[in-house]
């Protein structure tokens, strides 16, 4: 089968077993470079070697994250198992080792003056809206105005990660932003509309993340996931039930939202150092 029909067929199987448009994208995207590679070293013959090669060049040349590795390998069995109907070669069924990153987390006060920092108030209230509801930033995108439920204080997640709807909550301070915001720019489809009309786009959102970020004075690396991160851990530190916290952000496994009681100060505060009890002069 040749690139332009492999591409192709990989992409109709995607969509029909349901795969998100993003996963589709994510995954087209993985498929076609070790497609680009395998054509590039003239690849003959696709054995375990050639696999485990592939890999390490994705590691060691491209540097890629533990995330976009797992991301090659899901593509390629895939691949294998759904496009061009073999076993699923030996090297990809391997397991990594998990990274222990801690993320960073704005505190309170931080989260203020950067929400205070936009002039524009579109610019505001996506940032407000991602921070008040721990949103990933493609689900504040895909937002529409019947997902705001004013009366019942919930904004609704269509086909969040893992195709999953959810609720989470609408805060009266965003309630008011939103308000006002509707009342000036009218929008369409989509509650956050661009200049053209259609969606806002993720890299205009991630541009004002960053000049908010630089005129607040804020020196952590914080980017418009760390909204979300630091939403989850502020509702933690208030004591919210973590189960609940869960729901809230959609995660499958309670394990991916346990990581924020690792980064919250409710539990440093419990805790004094031994040398707060030496009498150093």
């Amino acid at each position: 089968m040749k690139k332009d029909q492999l591409l192709i067929t990989t992409k109709q199987k995607l969509t029909i077993r349901n795969y998100s448009s993003q996963t589709i994208e994510s995954y087209m995207s993985s498929i076609k470079l070790f497609i680009n590679w395998v054509i590039k070293h003239h690849v003959k013959v696709m054995n375990d070697e050639v696999i485990e090669q592939y890999l390490f060049y994705l590691k060691k040349e491209k540097n890629r994250s533990l995330s976009s590795m797992k991301l090659a390998v899901a593509s390629l069995k895939f691949l294998f198992s759904n496009v061009l109907e073999k076993d699923v070669p030996k090297a990809l069924n391997i397991s990594f080792r998990k990274e222990e990153i801690i993320p960073a987390v704005l505190s309170e006060n931080e989260v203020e003056k950067l929400l205070n920092t936009p002039n524009n108030l579109k610019h505001r209230a996506i940032l407000m809206t991602i921070y008040s509801a721990g949103l990933r930033l493609n689900e504040c995108l895909e937002l529409r105005k019947q997902d705001i439920d004013f009366d019942r204080k919930t904004i609704t997640i269509k086909k969040g990660k893992g195709k999953k709807d959810r609720f989470t909550v609408l805060s009266n301070s965003l309630s008011n932003v939103l308000i006002q915001y509707s009342e000036q720019f009218q929008p369409g489809e989509y509650l956050f509309v661009g200049q053209n009309g259609g969606k806002f786009s993720a890299s205009s959102v991630q541009a004002i993340m960053r000049k908010a970020v630089k005129d607040a004075g804020i020196k952590k690396h914080a980017t418009v996931h760390t909204l979300r991160h630091s939403f989850a851990t502020h509702l933690l530190e208030n004591g919210t039930d973590i189960r609940f916290i869960q729901q809230l952000l959609g995660h499958k496994r309670l394990e991916t939202t346990q990581i924020y009681t690792h980064i919250s100060k409710v539990a440093f505060n419990r805790i004094k150092s031994p040398m707060d009890r030496l009498n150093i002069q």
